[in-house]
């Protein structure tokens, strides 16, 4: 399968978002779920720096990152279902950006152990900010796999990317890691 018919593919699954993006559509929460990523700029960079990242990664890194930022961020939004609020959130997420985009940028390749719990790190204040902005009236879960089915997708477009382009082109994923970074250093002074 070639890149531009995977991209196609995840755009149509990531569509219907677009549909119901005003209120009243969606009481079972997934396209809200879905949409949540999708929106803030926060979270659409960091989840597309940790499928870059991993793409430039080797081994079991390659799969263990995306598991582990999907798997923490759910227990992340549970916990933000539950009212858990983290100090620092924002700056939390904000740090998450530039630290992926850097990573990316510098295709750093640390031991795995501190790959992950960098990951895993971030992954708990995204899931936390999901699970604090529940959209009333929707279902816990259906919001929660809507936004672990984006993300999800997120992380799979960036790994895309980076495994389907020639390796000439790798300078543009570090520029575009770069770009990230500093996108972090300008939420942290928003």
């Amino acid at each position: 399968m070639n890149g531009k018919k995977i991209l196609s593919t995840l755009a149509l699954l990531l569509a219907p978002a677009l549909a119901f993006a005003h209120p009243g559509h969606d009481e079972s929460g997934l396209v809200a779920g879905i949409s949540h990523p999708l929106s803030g700029i926060d979270h659409l960079l960091a989840m597309i720096a940790v499928g870059l990242w991993a793409a430039q990664q080797k081994g079991a890194a390659r799969w263990a990152l995306p598991c582990t930022f999907v798997g923490t961020m759910l227990i992340g939004g549970l916990l933000g279902f539950e009212g858990l609020a983290l100090p620092a959130l924002e700056s939390g997420i904000a740090a998450s950006v530039f630290a992926l985009g850097l990573a990316v940028a510098l295709a750093v390749r640390p031991p795995l152990f501190m790959a992950v719990a960098a990951t895993a790190l971030f992954a708990m204040f995204h899931g936390v900010a999901h699970g604090l902005e529940l959209p009333e009236m929707s279902s816990p879960w259906g919001y929660a796999m809507g936004f672990v089915g984006a993300t999800a997708a997120l992380h799979a477009a960036g790994y895309a990317v980076v495994r389907l382009l020639p390796t000439a082109a790798a300078p543009i994923v570090r520029i575009a890691g770069a770009l990230s970074a500093a996108t972090g250093v300008w939420l942290f002074a928003g």
